[in-house]
């Protein structure tokens, strides 16, 4: 009995080690087919060799500085990618310590860490390795909700993840998990992240920035530092710990670590947001025409958000900086005077219209605007649209201390910013063309027409130096040249005008005879008058536009005053001309187009003619520094800094350096310009009003030297004081064998041998 009862319990435990091995082996080639399967696609398509070896990324096509700076990005994920190279050791610890400690162990998969896993049913986490997650970024993204596609998923995750390894380098696979992450807030990819919180590159985080970086790997959207700092610093210390315990810190590190802040530097790169906004945006518009003309070598276009194109422009990261904070800090300070001279103005922020008028301003502002243009669109009526005009909302608007969460009615919002103040800058180096600096306003959100190419406004007493150029470089005037300083009429049969023109000085003075460099000093318009009309206007016009204007420009006396619209950026190119003695570059913000590889696709070169010679160029330039030695511009030689009603710049000018300048006032203070110039970079301001009825009542606030100089004058001052720069003091250059006459305090005969050259002119 003993003895069948043993047999029989031999008998049952083989069974249990025969069942034991068909279960481990079964379950085993179950497993083993499975992957298999996976293998072969028959869960899905898996990615060909091609596509491990290049995998699809939406890379940002980068603007990039000529001081070698990202000014910009364009991009459906804003994503620029590092190699190894560029991270730092302490952001490759951090991630390793703690997302996957034995990643340079295993090959794609961590067996103990996913048995791990299981048992403790992901209570402590994932088993996912970082050639895994690298694998679901790239491939499949977010797992689904139901667990037997989520199985599956996992399935081809592994098996993907061991291609992966077969086909990158660890430091490759490290690389491309940083590169693609996407740390929100438009901070696609390690380099975005380490520029968007820290505002440096990579290579540059401290071992706490790369704690916080890697600690948002968990979940980025939870993890946001900007808005749940508190659980995102205890995230970071949780890495530190990571670090400590596989001894990439100490102990003592840690601890000093883990009881800092954050130390966010933010700097968000949304296209609304960062330097050069405005440039961007013409860049933009460039590049659609270029991709257009340019294809890729199968015949297909680039895309200028996912091809990851570098874009090379002339401006200077830092003289970009300096002029937009100069325009800010004028502007604010500009903008408190004149809301408070408004107060007064029964029809703010307009003079000079009636409520006839008034009413038509805003009819026209409303019809350009996005909700006339949406609700036409989606088939509203007129009647309709425009009551929604006096419907109040929740809206933000743009205020000098920060954006203001209020309720207006549009058509207030659209009141409330006629009345805010626009400004314009650029900068251009003559001898190269470079565009150095582009600021077509203060705040590209709010205000997003451009100043410095996208609008024309009338020039004043700006465009007067083309006058006096044509005059030099016809008659050989010298600036000691005297004229009287009287009423100066042109007939109207002259140039076939409807009337007499008998242009009026400014202020109204009259008397005795102006030396040219004392008449353009002192813009003095009867001079003006009369050079024009001894050169004829057609020989200014032509002029002009040799020295690179484009628009439009009348062939009548009137030119003389600046009665004619421009741009800021073709005053700019030509004023520039003076300083390349004579000689148009055309102004260029292209150095050249790369594609994702570095493969250079287009270089440009400037465009340059020969418009003036050098000694008329010279004589030129020493009329125009006399403006700033006793003329309308003498604001940069003194201690003045302080506005009309004493509301201070902070900034006595007090400029010592040979400087070429021209103020501009157009009719009612409805534009204020200045074109400054040294040898080596001309730079030109324009302030007003979005309309031409938006201005100061009077000329001491309203004029180009309180509205526009200071602009200029801050930004050189701030371009003077970096070491790093190299914007010149020095004086112009001049010609040698100068042979027109430049020192008024000299006698000479040459004002005769002028006046009798230019009475034959005349006869003839």
């Amino acid at each position: 009995m003993a003895k069948a009862t043993t047999t029989k319990t031999t008998s049952n435990f083989s069974k249990y080690i025969k069942w034991f091995w068909i279960a481990i082996l079964g379950g085993t080639f179950s497993i083993v087919f499975i992957f298999l399967l996976a293998s072969w696609g028959a869960f899905g398509t898996l990615p060909s060799f091609e596509e491990l070896e290049n995998p699809e990324h939406n890379l940002a096509t980068e603007v990039i500085s000529i001081d070698g700076k990202t000014l910009g990005k364009y991009a459906f994920e804003n994503r620029t990618p590092v190699q190894f190279k560029d991270l730092p050791a302490n952001l490759i610890e951090a991630l390793v310590a703690t997302e996957d400690e034995r990643f340079y162990e295993h090959s794609g998969i961590d067996f103990k860490a996913t048995a791990r896993a299981v048992a403790k049913m992901g209570k402590d986490g994932g088993g996912s390795t970082i050639t895994q997650q690298l694998a679901k970024l790239l491939f499949h993204g977010e797992g689904s909700k139901n667990i037997v596609q989520r199985v599956l998923q996992k399935v081809k995750e592994y098996v993907i993840a061991i291609q992966l390894e077969r086909q990158y380098t660890k430091q490759e696979i490290l690389t491309m998990y940083l590169n693609k992450y996407d740390f929100i807030n438009l901070a696609v990819g390690i380099r975005s992240a380490a520029r968007i919180y820290f505002g440096k590159e990579p290579i540059e985080l401290t071992v706490a920035e790369s704690a916080m970086l890697v600690g948002m790997l968990k979940n980025a959207s939870l993890y946001n530092p900007i808005r749940r700092p508190e659980m995102v610093t205890q995230r970071r210390n949780v890495v530190l710990k990571q670090m400590e315990k596989n001894e990439f810190i100490s102990t003592q590190v840690k601890d000093s670590l883990q009881q800092t802040d954050l130390g966010l530097d933010l700097h968000r790169e949304g296209h609304s947001d960062g330097t050069a906004t405005y440039f961007r945006e013409y860049l933009r518009d460039f590049m659609k025409g270029w991709i257009k003309n340019n294809p890729k070598p199968d015949g297909t276009n680039y895309n200028l958000h996912r091809d990851g194109l570098k874009i090379y422009v002339t401006l200077d990261s830092r003289m970009q900086k300096y002029a937009e904070e100069a325009m800010n800090e004028h502007m604010s300070n500009l903008q408190r005077v004149f809301d408070k001279e408004q107060k007064r103005n029964r029809t703010a922020p307009f003079y000079d219209i009636d409520k006839k008028q008034i009413a038509v301003t805003m009819s026209q502002a409303m019809k350009r605007s996005n909700r006339w243009k949406r609700m036409k669109k989606n088939g509203a009526s007129e009647k309709e649209i425009r009551a929604s005009f006096n419907e109040k909302t929740e809206m933000k608007i743009f205020s000098w201390k920060g954006e203001i969460d209020t309720i207006l009615s549009p058509k207030d919002s659209i009141l409330y910013y006629k009345q805010i103040l626009r400004s314009g800058l650029m900068s251009v180096e003559p001898q190269t063309g470079h565009v150095k600096a582009w600021v077509g306003g203060f705040n590209y959100k709010h205000f997003q027409f451009d100043a410095v190419k996208q609008q024309k406004r009338q020039v004043g007493s700006t465009f007067k130096p083309f006058v006096y150029a044509s005059a030099i470089n016809q008659l050989k005037l010298s600036p000691c040249f005297k004229l009287p300083n009287t009423p100066y009429t042109i007939p109207k049969e002259k140039y076939g005008m409807p009337e007499d023109w008998t242009p009026k000085n400014a202020d109204d003075t009259y008397g005795g005879e102006l030396t040219l460099k004392q008449a353009l000093a002192g813009s003095v318009n009867v001079v003006t008058a009369n050079l024009i009309d001894r050169v004829n206007p057609k020989t200014v016009v032509a002029l002009a536009k040799s020295a690179g204007i484009k628009s439009k420009i009348p062939e009548v006396p009137a030119i003389a005053l600046g009665s004619v619209d421009l741009s800021l950026y073709e005053m700019v190119g030509a004023y520039a001309t003076f300083a390349n003695k004579g000689l148009q570059i055309e102004p260029m913000m292209l150095l050249k187009i790369e594609d994702k590889n570095g493969t250079v696709l287009e270089q440009f070169v400037p465009n340059s003619k020969e418009v003036l010679s050098e000694e008329s160029a010279y004589v030129i330039i020493n009329l125009l520094e006399g403006v700033t030695q006793g003329g309308s511009g003498i604001r940069l030689r003194t201690k003045w800094g302080k506005y009309p009603d004493n509301v201070a710049t902070g900034y006595p000018y007090q400029f010592t350096n040979p400087i070429a300048g021209k103020t501009g006032t157009t009719q009612n203070q409805s534009d204020g310009w200045f074109m400054g110039i040294v040898p080596n970079l001309a730079t030109g301001v324009w302030v007003g009003g979005e309309d031409r009825a938006t201005h100061f009542k009077s000329i001491t606030q309203g004029q180009g030297a309180t509205m526009a100089l200071p602009i200029w004058a801050l930004y050189y001052k701030k371009l003077y004081a970096d070491p790093e720069l190299t914007v010149s003091q020095e004086a112009f250059e001049k010609p040698e064998n100068l042979s027109i006459q430049i020192d008024c305090d000299e006698t000479s005969e040459e004002d005769e041998t002028v006046e009798a050259l230019i009475e034959e002119v005349d006869e003839f």
